[in-house]
């Protein structure tokens, strides 16, 4: 089954819809983050594609990332309740829930905007080229699975 395609207008506005009816005070149904490391947490998929804010894993780790980790992220098989994560996206300190959202919000749109054609075989952080498909698993499920999380 394939999973929605987040580079459309219609479902990328349904996830913005979803993540405006979360408040500071929402609260998780698993899992330790508030909603506002929730939203940071989902930046951090953005952030590794526009920001030069991460460092990139060289040499093993990226080899252990693309023959372990990758069919996780980018297949439609839902993640797991409570599944561990890449350090880069541990959110451990507090985080302010408007600034958290209005990034998220800014990052779904654009890379909506940008389209998926401008996305097959470009370059990963941590997997090296994804196909359209691919890229739209990764950022469809992580967005739906924390959203999820929250209720929405």
């Amino acid at each position: 089954m394939a999973l929605p395609d987040i580079f459309s207008k219609k479902v990328a506005d349904e996830i913005v819809q979803r993540i405006n009816n979360l408040t500071p005070s929402s609260q998780p149904k698993w899992g330790k983050m508030n909603v506002s490391q929730m939203l940071a947490h989902c930046n951090v998929t953005y952030e590794m594609l526009y920001e030069n804010k991460h460092p990139a894993p060289k040499g093993l780790m990226k080899l252990i990332l693309k023959l372990f980790i990758k069919k996780a992220v980018v297949s439609e098989t839902p993640y797991k309740h409570n599944s561990g994560t890449a350090p880069a996206f541990l959110i451990t300190t507090e985080k302010e829930f408007a600034t958290e959202k209005a990034r998220l919000i800014a990052y779904i749109t654009r890379t909506q905007q940008l389209g998926g054609a401008s996305f097959n075989n470009k370059e990963s952080h941590s997997f090296g080229p994804l196909t359209t498909t691919e890229w739209n698993n990764m950022f469809y499920k992580h967005l739906n699975h924390h959203l999820s999380q929250f209720g929405v």
